[in-house]
């Protein structure tokens, strides 16, 4: 993996939640050829434990362990695994989040009777529990991590969180009412958190990816020969480069927001990584 920015980590404490992911994962790798002590948390422990096996072996320090965004609990034993390894936490890294199927419609407009065809999800028949995994999980999934590992950063200098919110809480796309919803109030929270903690020097940012191909969306974005589904289609004409994003794209706000020689007085921004999606009226 290429490191885009030379930012010095050696001294810093990361935790990286939905660290199994294709992203989070790459997050982590980044961070550790920084110098970063890294903590990869995960639901899937094996995934969290094989990346983080990964980048000891190439010279970082990094450890893999269980946890539940959504169970204090989990976050607690984590956290105190880490601070027995490594010590306090530095910076935070929300990167756990996803959607649902019964959070999803199966079509982008309403036609008359979709609400009587069993066949598919209109928005009438959107689950309500499908709903509140998805809110949970985005939302109580940044809030509860942040509550657990924050207090590590009392008192501390140099200290930020990052959230993942999406172009979604920009503008929400067709289909997925409650991951939209869900990101734009991750974005929310972000510009609160940042307010809250503005005086104890604690800096909370969110970065915004576009459209990055992952383990999530694939089957929405791919066809089973491999070629670009019409959703897809749609996506790339709709973004001015005319393209996905590639996962490296990411790494340079990544490292950009956690050094605070790069971005000491960067605090309650969610900064797109778009391709110029968000720019683009469509004519």
């Amino acid at each position: 993996m290429k490191v885009p920015l030379n930012i010095n980590l050696t001294e810093k404490v990361i935790a990286v939640t939905g660290a199994g992911g294709i992203i989070c994962a790459d997050f982590a790798r980044a961070l550790a050829k920084c110098g970063a002590k890294v903590a990869l948390l995960d639901l899937n422990k094996e995934q969290a434990e094989k990346i983080a096996l990964e980048i000891v072996s190439a010279g970082g320090d990094a450890i893999g362990l269980k946890a539940n965004v959504l169970e204090k609990e989990s976050l607690e034993e984590a956290h105190n695994k880490i601070n027995e390894v490594f010590g306090k936490v530095d910076i935070l890294i929300n990167g756990a989040g996803g959607n649902h199927p019964k959070g999803t419609t199966t079509k982008e407009y309403y036609e008359p009777g979709d609400e009587n065809n069993s066949d598919l999800i209109s928005f009438f028949d959107l689950d309500p529990k499908g709903i509140e995994f998805v809110f949970n999980l985005n939302f109580l999934g940044t809030l509860l991590p942040t509550q657990v590992f924050a207090k590590d950063m009392l008192n501390k200098k140099g200290c930020s969180i990052i959230n993942i919110s999406s172009m979604n809480a920009y503008t929400p796309l067709t289909k997925i009412p409650a991951y939209s919803g869900a990101k734009a109030a991750v974005s929310n929270f972000t510009q609160w958190l940042a307010v809250h903690f503005a005086k104890e020097g604690i800096r909370v940012n969110a970065m915004a990816p576009g459209f990055f191909v992952t383990n999530q969306n694939e089957k929405l974005l791919k066809n089973e020969d491999g070629t670009w589904t019409a959703r897809a289609y749609k996506i790339i004409t709709a973004t001015p480069m005319g393209r996905f994003g590639e996962i490296e794209e990411l790494l340079g706000t990544l490292l950009f927001l956690v050094d605070e020689g790069a971005s000491g007085f960067v605090n309650g921004v969610v900064i797109p990584i778009d391709g110029g999606f968000s720019a683009y009226s469509g004519v």
